[in-house]
């Protein structure tokens, strides 16, 4: 260590307090609802190695803190003071830009004409161009519908700012007032970030702050491997699934290997599918990046709450995630929904680690983010917008219930109230609430998903749900728990025209159209019939448990009052089985999946996949499922299939693998 450890603490708390400030001011000055109200953006400070040095606790999307400027910088060539440089391109910036909604600023900062470190600055903005309004699509199989695609150049040079740059922006987006808008916050949150290092700095001497940059993040990964030791060391195997890809409805599966050793952790996606003609691939390009890592991160911070956010947390993981594969895509696959796939990622992570420290990590959350946009056209042109940034509960755990209507996974977005909604956006909200009966079953029960119910007030006005899923598998119970219940999206429900929708593209809507969304609720946690009849009760008082609810999963019941019939109860409770194997509980959907399409021979299908070029292997994997899904009963995953017939199509799907070993060979 450089420096004694009271002054790189009070170095290190002023620099995390720079973070802060920066934050602030952005989302002060912000335009759209977007960044203002959900707090879709972030900033920091990176050291010259790129990495952050600085990241806000309470402000902000904390889970890019693993993220990194410095191809970024050397992408935009030779800098001097003043200069910033704007990218949103995946690929081209090393990953700091996660799709091409994502703005990322960064201004290099100089003290007495020595480079002293960078600030960071990104909002997700309303809309970048492309196929669809918001841009982002399921549905887009190249990063070329998506919108306009910003390698890393200078925004400003030397304090002027690249009106030409500028022009590119206005002229490749619905929203141009309100991008412009954003942009100038940011820059404003770099110019607080900016000042308010040049005081510390005046404080301490460029020497003492950036020695305290290697100290402080040599001093979180130290603490990093300290949490991660008190999990038990081995190799384990997790599998979830994405619904599908949107395009060919066929599940995509995640592989997820971790080895434990000595407080390092190794992650090995060998075994997840290839990347997908859709928008669900990550770009992570091979590396530790934040959408393959942020439950880890949350585990060493649930370990070490007082441990400060910065690159080190990310030091004692390394990755093996298959070039082409849907966790580190190639250009120029689609990349908009990749929080889809970060999702599942964040389940499987949860799952594998879980193995490792059972009383530790909860049940699967409700694994979906979905930014529900409607785009109208509105007096000063096209209106694009999130309405509310949709997710479920969380998983419970050892000796907690799950939290209702708030997931824990990869988003920490805030909802926006109901009436600014109203105020931007031509929508009647109806109901926005907790979804009664979705929380897995369990001891301690899985936490609730929402309801969202509005009513369009524009004829014309278009719907766009992107992330939608759990739709198919559901969040995952632990140790007898049981899976939350999937997530429904229907038009106008309840009269002669409604419709039960999958995932959509772009819906339109006429006025008086009513759409609600309801999602998945989180898996529970332990025998559900060894839940307090107290706690279930309070759930029925509550309103997120059903009298219903109570005595088919809890084995409760529920007489006038509401009081707990406390001998009908225990009668009730002999008279069911004993608990449940320890283990995850998928449910009936994933367990008929897995009755062809076994773990096993799916890892022959996938292993024989990347030993075929990349161009041919999507093809070649939606034939194979194509061919053996064509014999079984549409949405068969509904109901288990016959012993015989589930065999069948084993036996068919071994065939085709065999076909394709072959053709690797």
């Amino acid at each position: 260590m450089r420096l004694d450890p009271v002054t790189l603490e009070i170095v290190g708390n002023k620099l995390a307090a720079v973070t802060e400030e920066m934050c602030l001011t952005l989302q002060r000055t912000s335009r759209s609802l977007y960044v203002k109200e959900t707090a879709d953006f972030c900033c920091a400070v990176a050291g010259l190695d790129g990495g952050f040095v600085a990241y806000p606790r309470g402000i902000g999307v904390s889970g890019f803190v693993g993220l990194n400027v410095l191809t970024a910088v050397e992408r935009a060539g030779p800098l001097e003071p003043g200069d910033v440089i704007i990218t949103n391109d995946p690929y081209t910036s090393g990953g700091l830009a996660t799709h091409l909604t994502d703005i990322q600023l960064i201004e290099p900062y100089f003290e007495d004409g020595r480079l002293v470190g960078y600030g960071w600055a990104f909002i997700h903005c309303s809309d970048i161009g492309g196929r669809v309004p918001s841009s982002l699509s399921p549905v887009n199989d190249e990063i070329y519908q998506e919108g306009l695609q910003i390698p890393p150049v200078k925004l400003v040079r030397a304090g002027e700012v690249n009106r030409d740059v500028e022009a590119f922006l206005t002229a490749n987006s619905r929203t141009p007032e309100a991008n412009l808008g954003d942009i100038r916050a940011m820059r404003a949150a770099l110019g607080t970030g900016r000042d308010r290092l040049a005081g510390v700095i005046a404080q301490h001497g460029t020497d003492s702050v950036l020695d305290a940059y290697r100290d402080l993040v040599d001093h979180t990964a130290e603490k990093a491997r300290a949490a991660l030791a008190r999990l038990d060391d081995g190799t384990y195997r997790f599998v979830d699934y994405l619904d599908d890809d949107a395009v060919s409805g066929i599940p995509v599966r995640l592989s997820i290997t971790a080895t434990l050793s000595r407080g390092d952790l190794h992650l090995d996606f060998t075994g997840t599918d290839p990347q997908v003609a859709a928008a669900f691939n990550i770009a992570s390009l091979g590396r530790a990046h934040a959408w393959i890592t942020t439950r880890v991160l949350a585990l060493i911070c649930t370990l070490d709450p007082g441990i400060a956010l910065n690159a080190g947390l990310i030091k004692p993981i390394t990755v093996t995630a298959p070039e082409g594969s849907l966790v580190n895509a190639v250009r120029p696959a689609a990349v908009g929904i990749r929080h889809a796939a970060a999702s599942r990622v964040n389940d499987a992570l949860g799952g594998v680690l879980g193995l490792a420290a059972p009383s530790i990590l909860p049940a699967a959350g409700s694994g979906l983010v979905v930014p529900v946009v409607v785009a109208e056209q509105g007096p000063l042109g096209q209106n694009v917008q999130v309405l509310e940034p949709m997710v479920g509960g969380t998983g419970a755990r050892d000796g907690a219930d799950g939290v209702d209507g708030r997931d824990s996974g990869i988003s920490n977005l805030s909802n926006n109230p109901v009436e600014t909604v109203e105020t931007e956006i031509g929508v009647e909200i109806l109901r926005y609430g907790l979804r009664r009966d979705s929380g897995g079953a369990g001891r301690w029960r899985g936490g609730c998903g929402l309801e969202l119910t509005f009513r369009a007030r524009r004829s014309g006005s278009r719907l766009l749900a992107r992330g939608l899923e759990r739709m198919r598998f559901r969040p995952w119970g632990a140790r007898g728990g049981r899976p939350g219940v999937p997530a429904r999206l229907i038009l106008n429900a309840g009269t002669p025209h409604e419709r039960v929708l999958d995932k959509i593209d772009v819906l339109a809507l006429e006025d008086g159209d009513v759409v609600t969304l309801l999602t998945s609720g989180a898996g529970g946690y332990g025998d559900p019939l060894l839940r307090a009849a107290d706690a279930v009760l309070t759930d029925v008082r509550r309103g997120v448990v059903s009298p219903e609810a109570a005595r088919r999963d809890y084995g409760v019941v529920i007489a006038e009052g509401p009081a707990v019939d406390e001998e009908a109860t225990r009668r009730e409770r002999a008279s069911r089985p004993g608990p449940a194997e320890p283990g995850a509980e998928f449910g009936p959907e994933r367990l008929a999946w897995e009755s062809v399409f076994s773990v096993e021979l799916v890892d022959r299908l996938v292993a024989a996949l990347f030993r075929l070029p990349a161009a041919d292997r999507s093809r070649l994997r939606a034939g194979v499922y194509a061919e053996v899904l064509a014999d079984l009963p549409p949405g068969f995953i509904r109901e288990p299939l016959e012993p015989s017939r589930a065999e069948t199509a084993r036996e068919r799907l071994t065939g085709r693998i065999v076909e394709l070993e072959r053709l690797a060979r």
